[in-house]
C-alpha cells in the first residue's frame, strides 16, 4: 500500500477559497476537507471524496493527488 499527498491548500489558494468554503462547494465534511488537507501523507482516502474534490477544483485527480510513497 502506498502513501499520498493530497494537493487541496494548493488549489484552494489558487482559487482564493477557503478550506471551509471548498468543503461547501465540494459538498465534502469539513472535518474531512480539513484532515485531508493538513496531512502529508494518507494511506487511504475515499475515492468518492476525491472524485468530488476534483471536480470542485476542476482538475484532474493525478493532477492534485501526489504519489509519497508506493
Amino acid at each position: 500500500m502506498g502513501l499520498v499527498r493530497l494537493k487541496i491548500r494548493e488549489l484552494a489558494e489558487e482559487k482564493v477559497w477557503i478550506l471551509k468554503e471548498v468543503a461547501d462547494r465540494s459538498g465534502i465534511v469539513y472535518s474531512i476537507v480539513r484532515s485531508y488537507a493538513r496531512r502529508l501523507a494518507i494511506a487511504t482516502v475515499d475515492f468518492t471524496a476525491l472524485h468530488k474534490l476534483a471536480r470542485t477544483f476542476d482538475v484532474l485527480i493525478e493532477d492534485w493527488v501526489e504519489i509519497i510513497e508506493e
